[in-house]
């Protein structure tokens, strides 16, 4: 992998708020798109802009697409993304889209693997309890 594809990832705020959810683990393009409150289109845009420049992969599972940083990553991509996440830490807007990726998972998968690591057949939407 090449520096300057990182640095060419790295150079927009979009693509950096999809690559400090993604550490969070596999996510679906729907909960992306939800947490980042973007469209479709422009969320698979960006993604695509990050698979094109081997930062990650993406895989088909019935109807959801599901994108995972890639593995292994090259050491300078780990040491980019560790940084990342450390400088995203105290930053509004990353911590928001962290609360409400955390919040978005609780409300639709229930306890155990997370979205992306199994069947999609096997997702299903919890509703909340009446009070």
């Amino acid at each position: 992998m090449r520096l300057v594809e990182i640095y060419q990832c790295l150079c927009d705020e979009t693509r950096l708020r999809l690559l400090n959810l993604l550490q969070t683990g596999p996510l679906c393009v729907c909960h992306l798109q939800e947490v980042l409150d973007m469209g479709q289109v422009a969320v698979s845009k960006h993604l695509g802009y990050l698979r094109r420049h081997g930062l990650v992969t993406a895989t088909r599972e019935g109807k959801w697409r599901i994108y995972r940083l890639v593995d292994p990553a090259p050491p300078e991509l780990r040491r980019h993304l560790a940084c990342l996440q450390d400088c995203t830490r105290e930053i509004p807007l990353f911590c928001e889209d962290q609360r409400r990726l955390a919040a978005r998972l609780q409300d639709c998968c229930p306890p155990g693997p997370r979205a992306g690591t199994r069947e999609p057949s096997a997702i299903h939407f919890r509703t909340k309890p009446n009070p």
